[in-house]
């Protein structure tokens, strides 16, 4: 048996992530899945294909994430809050960090730190607005996978509003630029700016 790696896996509401990093703290093996409220199966699916290519090794495993404490429950494994988790990371590797934005599947969250790294938290709401999953709504809209979204916003050249509190003002907003001929590409960056806004508003 080989030293233990350390990994992190973290189920939100959406995905399931897996990182994997060596004895020397280099990161060695992510995966980002969506897991259809099948947090278990595709938490083990991963760490099955991560086993496949790495063979016989020792992980050290903590769960973290909106829905991850009935997944560690389930494999024996620590659970870390998101919060703790992200402070952690915070103080560890960015120290002069004091604020973070976490865009989440169907919240957002931005966590300010004082200088002991002590959180303040404020989130959004329960509506779409600000979150992932108005980005899905938006991608399907486009009738672009949402795993282009991000290459297909890089391209753009202009960016035009679009009401992201409501994904109903969002689709009327986007049907007009569609019918102006505004490329999917600006209407892509276009989301993002609006998530953007509404996250920090």
């Amino acid at each position: 048996m080989e030293s233990a790696y350390t990994s992190g896996v973290d189920i939100g509401s959406t995905t399931a992530k897996v990182v994997i990093c060596d004895e020397n703290g280099h990161m060695v093996f992510d995966r980002y899945r969506r897991h259809q409220a099948r947090t278990e199966k595709t938490t083990r699916h991963i760490l099955e294909e991560a086993f496949s290519e790495f063979g016989n090794i020792e992980l050290d495993l903590t769960v973290t994430g909106s829905a991850g404490m009935g997944t560690a429950e389930a494999f024996g494994l620590p659970f870390v809050q998101e919060v703790v988790a992200s402070a952690h990371l915070i103080k560890r590797s960015y120290p002069e960090v004091r604020t973070f934005i976490e865009i989440g599947g169907e919240d957002s969250k931005i966590i300010f730190f004082d200088d002991h790294f002590r959180p303040d938290i404020r989130m959004n709401g329960s509506c779409a607005g600000g979150t992932g999953a108005f980005i899905d709504q938006m991608a399907v809209l486009l009738n672009v996978p949402v795993s282009e979204f991000n290459a297909l916003a890089e391209r753009a050249v202009s960016i035009y509003p679009i009401a992201s509190r409501c994904g109903v003002f969002a689709k009327t907003d986007i049907q007009a630029l569609l019918s102006q001929d505004v490329s999917k590409e600006d209407i892509a960056a276009s989301v993002f700016h609006s998530v953007a806004l509404q996250v920090v508003s």
